[in-house]
């Protein structure tokens, strides 16, 4: 998809965008012939933010089109371009010289997504010419795993089960030669894996732990764990419908989760990959997991269910620990888990939990970097005894109902024994249009993880 997006060779049809704020306008238009600056004032065209003005030339082609930036601060903004310029081939020739050129081009593919599975695309998108000096074998790379991750949270859970969902993993292990095996159903207590299989196994389509190895076996180790949950009704604490509408993106952690290990594959980093997805859906019948069940984890730890709807965190736990015992130089985590989160950082900006601050440390900078969001959120130890169970050796929520966020990152902690681990609590869903950001599944956090690995290992195009 990426390749109709862009233009690898310069274009001299090309039509040209002058990109500028408002304190460069008065000086751009009034060099301009007299038909354009006409034109602008009609239109009121001043460089305010979000604002297009096609220039036509006399045979009513595209001769030009100005776009305006207002004060904006992000050059993801250029993605509304790509999402509202007509189709044809355009080209960078104005832009303010702190925005990165491969940010720009990022925003553009980014905002020429459109999920079409269902529904005929009105349009072809318009094709940008790849700026100078931009790394367009990474660009594109990165556009396209962001839109594989959108495209996977949007397909609905009947087209997007279990077993479709192990079918992508599979997939991707194939076309980059790597290891793929699959723990399914009762195998899964016979592997020890009994808390991916408790919340699995009331659905029709059985639980499973996907594994992806790749990569040389001397390299650093990095292992990637993401949150599969292709539908979230609550279980025995079932949710309500609203609750429930968007549950088809529950596995938006591990649809991150394969589309970072896309990333590595197809950069060949570095590294010896590891991605461990625990697949499930949590459904409700006679065999459903119940609030007061004490079940043993992989670990070892004994947890009390004290809530059926906090199962993202029962299957990476699981997960997690299995990615620990070979001993990991990093380990990452991607997950819808909490509406705490929400509540506590809104839509946009997903928290991310660390137990090393120098990693904290870079992937707040490579955050800044990719113009991919990121709030560093405290895995605060004195909340830590809030999850202490009666019973068995903790329980899966905290006493109280605020620091929601905080009490799954501290559950997940139980399970992790690597030097350096990060989890990204996601919400991998855009609740309206905005530039480089269609409404429906998105993307959290990805980019600023690609850079931040990318930054560590140092990538090696193929």
């Amino acid at each position: 998809m990426t390749h109709s997006i862009f233009i690898r060779e310069p274009d001299q049809s090309a039509a040209p965008i002058h990109a500028m704020r408002p304190g460069e306008w008065a000086g751009f238009i009034e060099t301009r012939a007299e038909a354009m600056r006409r034109l602008a004032a009609a239109q009121d065209f001043r460089a305010q933010a979000g604002r297009i003005l096609i220039v036509p030339a006399t045979d009513g082609a595209i001769e030009r089109v100005l776009f305006g930036l207002g004060e904006a601060s992000s050059p993801l903004l250029f993605g509304a371009l790509a999402m509202q310029l007509p189709a044809g081939d355009y080209k960078l020739a104005l832009a303010p010289r702190d925005f990165e050129p491969r940010l720009i081009a990022t925003a553009w593919g980014m905002g020429a997504y459109v999920f079409d599975r269902y529904k005929t695309r009105k349009r072809p998108p318009p094709r940008l010419v790849m700026p100078d000096g931009v790394d367009a074998d990474d660009v594109e790379r990165v556009v396209a795993a962001v839109h594989f991750v959108r495209d996977l949270v949007n397909t609905p859970t009947n087209d997007m089960g279990c077993a479709a969902l192990h079918a992508v993993a599979e997939d991707l292990a194939k076309r980059h030669d790597a290891r793929f095996s699959a723990i399914v159903g009762d195998a899964l207590i016979t592997e020890n894996y009994p808390l991916i299989h408790a919340v699995g196994r009331a659905a029709a389509e059985a639980p499973r732990l996907l594994h992806i190895g790749w990569g040389d076996p001397d390299a650093p180790r990095l292992a990637i764990v993401g949150k599969g949950v292709t539908f979230d009704s609550g279980g025995l604490d079932i949710k309500s419908d609203a609750g429930m509408r968007l549950m088809k993106k529950d596995m938006g952690g591990a649809a991150h989760a394969l589309a970072l290990a896309r990333l590595v594959m197809e950069a060949n980093l570095p590294v010896r990959l590891d991605l461990y997805t625990p697949v499930v859906e949590n459904a409700i019948s006679g065999s459903a997991f119940r609030p007061g069940d004490v079940i043993k984890s992989r670990k070892g730890l004994t947890v009390e269910i004290d809530n059926t709807d906090a199962e993202g965190r029962l299957i990476l736990a699981d997960a997690l620990t299995r990615a620990c015992e070979d001993k990991p130089d990093l380990v990452l985590d991607y997950a819808t888990l909490t509406g705490a989160a929400r509540v506590a950082l809104g839509a946009d900006l997903p928290p991310m939990f660390a137990n090393d601050d120098p990693l904290a440390d870079d992937l707040l900078k490579a955050s800044a970097e990719t113009a991919d969001p990121l709030w560093r959120m405290p895995l605060w130890k004195p909340y830590d005894g809030d999850m202490d169970s009666a019973v068995a050796d903790l329980k899966n929520t905290g006493d109280a109902a605020m620091a929601g966020s905080i009490y799954g990152a501290l559950f997940l902690q139980r399970f992790v024994a690597a030097p350096r681990w990060a989890h990204f609590d996601v919400y991998a869903w855009s609740q309206k249009e905005r530039p480089a950001r269609p409404a429906g599944g998105d993307a959290n956090a990805l980019r600023a993880s690609w850079r931040m690995l990318q930054n560590r290992y140092g990538a090696q195009a193929q």
